[in-house]
């Protein structure tokens, strides 16, 4: 995997870090606008969706290959503005391969769905940013299983989770940008609860709820969060990119 530290840039936007939480996550409330987010929803295109069990999804510009490569083909327009702009302004990919994003992944869970607490894998360089349009829903952080939990005492070369509130949840508003880099991306797993409400929500509970936009709104629910469509923009670094059918791709012509 690519180098796990920190990109230097990042100092710019250390108020956005989420304190509590093993390095390193950023939560921005209010990324794009109500507008830029209508504009985003209504240009994803109906005819990419691969509906599964418990959600649907679509990658763009295409799917892996088996051997986790990707095939070099642009990103469309409607996914780089704003927000691979807003990336470029932050300096969130400047110590990535390609740096920038190459690969966008489109997750749509309707109230109910969910995913089971999983990692990204070796595929990816070390930062995802993922911007959440719709409504929110709430992120479960969690530590991985320990490989050989009969060597106790022993110290790994990473820092513990066990310092840090893990597990734990990040609340995740409509429009906002949560960053994870390298240790959070390679050493906690991260999964989305299938239910329809997410409960007891507060500042004891919620990582990052300082650093929401209105956590009153939440607070006047009672702690609770309704959940409703929620569609989630992942944007990565696909380490091994080919250009063998660069030239095809561009003869039929893009969106």
């Amino acid at each position: 995997m690519a180098n796990s530290q920190p990109p230097k840039t990042l100092e710019m936007i250390e108020r956005y870090k989420i304190k509590t939480l093993p390095p390193d996550f950023y939560y921005i409330p209010d990324f794009i606008s109500k507008e830029e987010e209508e504009s985003i929803l209504q240009k994803i295109p109906a005819q990419r969706w691969i509906t599964l069990s418990h959600r649907r999804l679509q990658a763009h510009p295409s799917t892996l290959t088996k051997n986790n490569t990707l095939l070099a083909s642009p990103l469309p327009q409607w996914l780089i503005k704003p927000v691979v702009e807003r990336f470029e302004t932050l300096g969130l990919f400047n110590d990535t391969p390609h740096k920038a994003p190459n690969h966008v992944l489109i997750n749509e869970y309707k109230s109910g769905e969910g995913i089971m607490p999983h990692e990204d894998g070796g595929a990816y360089a070390h930062v995802v940013a993922t911007v959440s349009l719709g409504a929110s829903i709430c992120l479960d952080i969690t530590a991985k299983p320990d490989p050989h939990p009969e060597e106790q005492g022993v110290e790994t070369p990473t820092e513990s989770a066990s310092q840090y509130t893990v597990p734990t949840r990040i609340l995740q508003e409509p429009r906002s940008l949560l960053i994870t880099i390298g240790p959070a991306y390679e050493n906690l797993l991260h999964g989305i609860a299938s239910v329809q409400v997410d409960e007891n929500l507060n500042v004891q509970t919620v990582a990052n709820w300082e650093l929401l936009s209105d956590p009153t709104v939440f607070e006047k629910a009672g702690g609770r969060n309704e959940r409703a469509t929620r569609v989630s923009l992942t944007y990565r670094d696909v380490l091994k990119v080919s250009s063998a059918a660069s030239k095809v791709l561009g003869g039929l012509g893009r969106r």
